[in-house]
């Protein structure tokens, strides 16, 4: 299941220090962080809006993208999609009241 993942990480870094203008990887990232978490956002809230809608196909499509947005800006904090998945297999077990009783913030 994560091999997708691992495979769309390396394109989405290698697409980084591409050409602006022939890689919306390269587009997003010369438009800043910023931007970039506004993408996700606008994904994530596009997502929220299929679910409310029961629009299944819809709220696939989104799901895709807002996973995507993720990762191009998880890549632009030099962070992976594996370490995410640690942190979820740390959480793993734990409920999630548990897990967020013990977070320090």
């Amino acid at each position: 299941m994560t091999d997708i993942l691992q495979k769309l990480e390396n394109t989405i870094r290698e697409r980084r220090s591409a050409d602006p203008t022939n890689s919306y990887v390269a587009s997003l990232r010369s438009k800043g962080r910023a931007k970039m978490a506004e993408k996700l956002g606008e994904e994530a809230v596009e997502a929220v809006i299929a679910a409310v809608q029961d629009d299944r196909p819809g709220m696939i499509g989104e799901a895709a993208d807002t996973v995507f947005h993720l990762m191009v800006l998880l890549a632009d904090m030099d962070l992976s999609i594996d370490d995410v998945l640690a942190e979820l297999a740390r959480r793993e077990g734990l409920s999630g009241i548990a897990e967020k009783a013990s977070r320090k913030d």
